[in-house]
């Protein structure tokens, strides 16, 4: 269950992390054909394996059955993200929903519209693998709720990315600058990250268990006895949820919340059922362990963690893009199947940094917290027997070999012969405490310096110097290869106008125009240019900046180029047809809204007070 949160996130990365291309790339109807025939595809062929795999089923051994399935189950799952995939890069659905403006203006409504295309592809995986789920296990839930409870247990993972997402959308619609400005910036972002990440593991779990349908347990026998672990844990919290996972089927429980308020315990109805009362306690011990061992706060800055490795290599993995990108010359080359080809490699390179942080540095933690929570029944019992008792009943249960591990649980027979050699001998208890402190400073170190290095590489003058070295040495490398791609004039132009060399950056886009005379990129990068340098005479033109912006917008009417031409147009104190560009700019833009807003009040303001003069 839990590889799907790590599907969905992989999903939302590699939708995230994909630039949709200006014009779509190939006709709505033939796009549109591709998708179905796709889908339908992927439909046909799981539906063919999941029913070739039931077949068997009565004809050979069940836990044979059961290891096939379980490898059938992942193996479709990652084809849904390949299908998603091809329906991104591939068919560029994304290109076709670039005029709907609701989407302009929200874009995280289309992000989620297409994790609903995502969970199709799960649902369908799910919707024929239950047959052989229900054979297993004999659950008695139907193919509905099975389908359902697999949605329900993995969205939540999504909730934070929700409504961070939206309500910076919303906060970039509305008309203050000041929160749109807050935003724009790289302390803003990570400030308001980090402040509604709290916010979010805070409150996330009272919403959490409204939406897996929990309700509160009644009063009677089992809540007492669950009150009572709890007090003498000294364990404060909100209140204690049946949690209908699967129908109740499984024999589970869980614990989340960082603060009383908003904590709760999770029982499911087959736990409560099946277990004798010692057990139980047992289960609420384990579950207590991980608030007590603050596993919850640290899985919180697990994930703030994941932020600090993406941001500190980034550049790194763009660096090693553009080395790919040269040596197979693409560098340079903006035409759409390139262009798709860098996003795939940046997407790929994002994703796997994402699943190796996550599957083997957090599953190391998790599947070690796991242990120090079941050794922590040995704070509240004196004997950690009927927790041995209960996993030995899980998996006798769930009908899954006890030997069978997964990247964030030891396997029950693993857990069961550490808890046997506790039993032996408590310093086994000391022992694994002693290397969860230990794996944390190591952590925490290497989180340090990775954070470190980050910073130095995107702020310090390393960091600047390398880079530019680096994008220049790759231009000049390609421009000698291919001395007639404009392309590469346009980047080295772009370059010299990022490090103030206003002379080099002229001649480039210069070169640019003479071999390709109508790029819109390098008319609309030099009319800025000459709009913009108010402070050196020598390049300030706003004549020039004018006639260019203009046959820049003749080609293309995309939002920054409008922008140049407002910009031009103020430039020469034509304030009024700055406002006309500057509205096109606005009403166009699918990002940066507060940028192109603040441009519109300057242009207003200027209009304003020449009226008064």
């Amino acid at each position: 269950m839990f590889g799907n949160f790590l599907y969905f996130i992989v999903a939302l990365l590699i939708y995230t992390t994909y630039q949709p291309t200006a014009t779509p790339q190939l006709p709505f109807f033939q796009a549109f054909l591709f998708f179905i025939a796709l889908a339908l595809l992927f439909g046909a062929v799981t539906r063919f394996l999941f029913r070739r795999l039931e077949e068997r089923i009565g004809r050979i051994d069940n836990r044979r059955i059961e290891q096939e399935y379980h490898t059938l189950l992942t193996r479709q799952s990652i084809i849904a993200i390949v299908v998603f995939s091809l329906d991104i890069y591939l068919i560029d659905l994304g290109s076709y929903f670039t005029g709907v403006s609701v989407f302009n203006l929200l874009p995280t409504l289309e992000a989620l519209l297409f994790l609903c295309l995502f969970i199709i592809y799960l649902s369908i995986v799910w919707a024929f693998a239950y047959p052989i789920y229900e054979s297993l296990y004999k659950t008695g839930i139907s193919r509905g709720r099975y389908v359902f409870s697999n949605i329900s247990f993995a969205v939540p993972v999504l909730l934070p990315w929700f409504c961070l997402s939206i309500i910076a959308d919303i906060i970039s619609t509305l008309p203050f600058e000041g929160p749109q400005s807050f935003l724009m910036s790289t302390e803003g972002q990570v400030l308001y990250f980090l402040i509604f990440l709290f916010i979010i593991a805070i409150i996330g779990p009272a919403l959490i268990q409204r939406f897996w349908g929990c309700r509160p347990l009644k009063p009677g026998y089992d809540r007492i006895r669950i009150e009572h672990i709890c007090n003498k844990a000294d364990l404060s919290y909100k209140d204690i949820m049946l949690w209908p996972l699967f129908g109740g089927k499984m024999i589970t429980a869980g614990v989340m919340g960082l603060i009383r308020r908003f904590r709760y315990i999770l029982v499911t109805p087959a736990l409560l059922r099946y277990l004798d009362p010692v057990e139980i306690d047992a289960v609420i011990a384990h579950e207590i362990g991980h608030v007590k061992q603050k596993h919850l706060v640290f899985y919180l800055f697990f994930f703030v963690g994941y932020l600090v490795i993406a941001f500190s290599v980034l550049d790194l993995i763009i660096y090693g893009i553009l080395y790919a990108s040269a040596a197979f010359g693409w560098f340079g080359s903006e035409t759409p199947s390139q262009s798709t080809s860098l996003s795939i490699v940046f997407s790929i390179a994002t994703i796997t940094i994402f699943f190796i942080y996550f599957r083997f540095v957090f599953g190391y933690f998790m599947r070690n917290f796991e242990r120090q929570a079941d050794i922590y029944v040995y704070s509240l019992l004196s004997s950690a027997q009927p927790l041995i008792s209960t996993l030995n009943k899980i998996a006798a249960s769930s009908g899954q070999s006890p030997d069978k591990p997964n990247w964030h649980h030891f396997s029950i027979s693993e857990r069961v012969d550490y808890l046997d050699r506790c039993e032996q001998d408590r310093s086994w208890i000391a022992r694994h405490h002693r290397k969860i402190r230990f794996s944390m400073i190591v952590y925490l170190t290497a989180m340090v310096l990775i954070g470190w290095g980050g910073y130095k590489l995107h702020y310090g003058s390393t960091g600047r110097a390398l880079s530019s070295s680096i994008f220049e040495k790759l231009i000049y490398q390609q421009i000698q290869k291919n001395p007639d791609n404009p392309e590469l004039y346009l980047l080295l132009g772009d370059l010299d106008q990022s490090r103030g060399n206003l002379k080099g950056a002229v001649i480039a886009y210069q070169s640019a125009l003479s071999l390709s005379p109508e790029d819109p990129r390098a008319l609309n990068n030099l009319a800025w240019l000459h709009a913009t340098a108010a402070e050196n005479p020598r390049y300030y033109n706003p004549e020039k900046a004018l006639e260019l912006a203009r046959q820049a917008a003749a080609v293309s009417r995309e939002p920054h180029i409008l922008d140049t031409l407002a910009e031009s147009y103020y430039a020469n104190a034509m304030f009024k047809k700055a406002i006309d560009a500057a509205e096109d700019a606005l009403a166009s833009a699918r990002e940066n809204h507060s940028y192109y807003r603040q441009q519109l009040e300057k242009f207003k303001l200027a209009a304003a007070g020449k009226e008064r003069n």
